[in-house]
């Protein structure tokens, strides 16, 4: 039976989920993850004799960390260090508010990130790009849509994500942009290419029903009794759906979403784009996040060593 202390601290943990949820209108997504990582923290908490709130000490947390830094993947490895900095993360923000709430509390300056593990930006050449977009059948319906998602993914650099909630009652073809409430709840105005805009009008061509979802599922049951929701691709469907176009068109790449994504971006930046305009075009909140880009796609450093830097040799 659960003790009072513990009461105590999952009503807390409660009491700023629904904060995030109604003050701060962050995505249900956000709100599902708080609530698993404060739910292990408050497990261990009480599995390790410390339910009290004045209990949350540096010493306790450090040792939650160690816990956490060995836990399984499910894989046979631990987890990541970007799996764990998200549990450090919520641990900082549940802090932050019981502080804002004047509850007595550890402060959350002290507890650091961890290190993110540094991972070599995949992206797709100018040749791979259109060897991708043109694998699809274009004599299915299935076919066409994929197109017509894959040219909208290297148009706009949209998160999966983003792409997988779009209506068609939201897009303004004639226009070729719309807004999109993206990563943080933050807005942003995306713009499509006329080439994006010509396959969405062909796959549109081909729609004979009245469901919402820009992009749909064309298997299994349809009709009245059938939600807009059930009928919506998932963003698990399209990662599958891009892996196996690039397995077709043998791209020696791990080619996801995120990847057409990266490449959205570097393709702006090496055709002379500033990194404010691409910050703006990917919803980063932090121009810092878009700089993995640059050392990439600075082309105008090669072309000063070699000017330079003669004695180097050719």
């Amino acid at each position: 039976m659960a003790t009072q202390e513990q009461s105590e601290l999952e009503k807390l943990i409660r009491e700023f989920l629904e904060y995030l949820e109604v003050e701060r209108d962050v995505s249900p997504l956000t709100v599902r993850n708080y609530t698993h990582y404060l739910k292990r923290f408050n497990d261990w908490m009480w599995e390790n004799g410390s339910g009290k709130l004045e209990q949350i000490t540096q010493d306790n947390v450090r040792q939650y960390r160690l816990y956490i830094s060995r836990l399984s993947d499910g894989q046979g490895g631990t987890l990541s260090k970007k799996t764990q900095g998200y549990h450090a993360i919520a641990l900082r923000s549940f802090l932050k508010y019981l502080i804002r709430t004047d509850r007595e509390a550890l402060a959350p300056e002290k507890i650091d990130l961890p290190k993110a593990e540094a991972h070599s930006l995949k992206f797709l050449n100018g040749e791979q790009v259109d060897r991708l977009l043109n694998s699809p059948t274009l004599s299915t319906d299935v076919g066409k849509r994929d197109r017509a998602i894959l040219e909208v993914l290297f148009s706009t650099g949209l998160r999966v994500s983003e792409l997988v909630s779009l209506n068609r009652d939201t897009i303004d073809l004639g226009r070729r942009e719309f807004g999109i409430i993206g990563k943080g709840r933050r807005q942003r105005v995306v713009f499509l290419s006329g080439r994006a805009v010509d396959w969405i009008n062909e796959y549109l061509k081909i729609r004979r029903d009245n469901y919402k979802p820009l992009f749909m599922r064309h298997k299994g049951k349809f009709g009245p009794e059938i939600s807009d929701e059930e009928v919506r691709l998932t963003p698990r469907s399209v990662q599958r759906m891009i892996k196996k176009y690039a397995r077709k068109v043998k791209i020696p790449v791990d080619v996801t979403p995120h990847v057409l994504r990266h490449s959205f971006a570097t393709d702006l930046l090496m055709a002379g784009a500033d990194l404010r305009s691409v910050q703006e075009m990917l919803g980063h909140k932090n121009v810092s996040t878009t700089q993995i880009y640059t050392h990439v796609t600075n082309r105008q450093l090669k072309d000063v060593h070699d000017a330079f830097h003669g004695r180097g040799g050719k």
